[in-house]
């Protein structure tokens, strides 16, 4: 996956709560679809959904409310995203399967809450679009187009990972020096065992 570091765009705003996978990114009997025109498919046939307005076709952070991405863990919600553009979600809470798949996907999930949930979301709607918020995960803070600095917490390994641009096959692949000596070893003292496995 691509590393996050910086991402600087219009924020939209989706004041909403429960905001479910199949919602996200609604079921497609397509083999192939188009997952940047399967995010809120449904909801983007309104002229006045968020994402349908000329200011937001363009987002690259989305704002929404509290269990955020609930429902089944379909990954296809985070891909609807990022194929889309929006490469950072601003909650108030995730749910959790939802959370994992953005960050195995490189997508940055920030979560603000009590006032300082309150203060950003106002600042969003008020800004409607008209300028960017910039995100860097480097400086753990999302600056408003006013000015105003609005910092975050993440754990430091899914900042490592994400900076980095690894997933779990990616952090996997840095040990592979000390997994060759491991089966290395266990050829030599354990031969019996590899047997075992075939």
């Amino acid at each position: 996956m691509e590393p996050f570091r910086r991402v600087s765009g219009p924020a939209a705003p989706l004041a909403m709560d429960d905001v479910n996978t199949d919602q996200i990114a609604p079921a497609t009997s397509a083999f192939a679809p188009d997952y940047a025109e399967l995010l809120f498919a449904r909801w983007r046939k309104d002229p006045d959904f968020v994402l349908s307005r000329a200011p937001f076709r363009q987002a690259r952070i989305l704002v929404a409310g509290s269990n955020f991405g609930c429902g089944s863990s379909r990954e296809s919600a985070v891909w609807t995203l990022t194929a889309f553009g929006i490469t950072c979600v601003v909650a108030r809470s995730f749910a959790d399967s939802f959370r994992e798949n953005c960050l195995k996907n490189g997508v940055l999930p920030v979560t603000f809450d009590g006032d300082a949930a309150d203060a950003f979301e106002r600042e969003v709607i008020a800004v409607d679009g008209a300028g960017p918020f910039a995100v860097d995960l480097e400086a753990q803070t999302i600056v408003a187009p006013g000015g105003t600095v609005y910092p975050f917490a993440i754990a430091a390994a899914d900042r490592d990972a994400l900076l980095r641009g690894l997933d779990d096959i990616g952090m996997t692949l840095e040990h592979t020096g000390e997994i060759e000596a491991w089966e290395a070893h266990t050829r030599t003292d354990t031969p019996w065992a590899q047997h075992l496995a075939r």
